[in-house]
């Protein structure tokens, strides 16, 4: 991930990433807040799995200029998205969910063989040990609003996905009228494919794709 972040930083776009763990949609925004958390000017909003709900709420702030889905959610205002997800073939992870707490979280053979399949298993394993935790709540919340309706976005799919469904994926990307690439990648692109990945970061915010 810090490979993907550097390389927009060396065409001279800022980039500032959230904390890993994964809160109540709304706590999230309002400290993700692009208002409060990004510096002056066009801001593009990235989320990754989860967190493209929260940029699709957070996304009508009129700094955002664009968003980016990673392999990410994308829901309708109001929409129930696991009702959505269920019209798809369940993904192998979801059967490696572990609930306690009211939190949920991977177990490390869904984490390693499902969610980052395609990287070093010591980086997997690294990854793995700072796992965020997920509310329960966070799966069925509801956003009020769909900033990608609005918004010029940009969606890449990951084909080999084991965490979210790859046709899923692209209903999404078709949904929302997404500039599109697909990557022969696991859930986790912006490790396996942090060019790809910052490429296309580059492209939301009106550059050239790196070197």
């Amino acid at each position: 991930m810090d490979r993907c972040n550097s390389l927009p930083a060396a065409r001279g776009v800022a980039g500032n990433s959230g904390p890993e763990s994964i809160d109540l949609i709304g706590r999230r925004c309002c400290r993700h807040s692009p208002s409060s958390n990004v510096a002056d000017g066009p801001t593009v909003l990235v989320g990754h799995s989860f967190a493209g709900t929260i940029i699709s709420e957070a996304g009508n702030d009129p700094k955002v200029s664009a968003l980016v889905y990673v392999a990410a959610r994308a829901p309708d205002a109001g929409e129930d998205f696991g009702a959505l997800a269920a019209k798809f073939p369940k993904p192998p992870a979801s059967a490696g969910v572990i609930k306690q707490d009211g939190f949920f979280w991977l177990s490390e053979e869904a984490f390693l063989r499902d969610f980052a399949g395609d990287i070093e298993p010591s980086k997997a394993r690294a990854l793995y040990a700072v796992q965020g935790r997920g509310a329960d709540a966070l799966p069925n919340t509801k956003t009020t609003t769909a900033a990608w309706r609005a918004k010029p976005t940009w969606y890449q799919v990951s084909t080999e996905d084991r965490t979210i469904n790859p046709e899923l994926e692209r209903f999404l990307a078709k949904r929302m009228n997404a500039t599109t690439i697909e990557l022969g990648s696991s859930h986790v692109s912006l490790v396996s494919h942090p060019k790809e990945i910052a490429d296309l970061i580059l492209l939301a915010a009106g550059h050239k794709k790196s070197q």
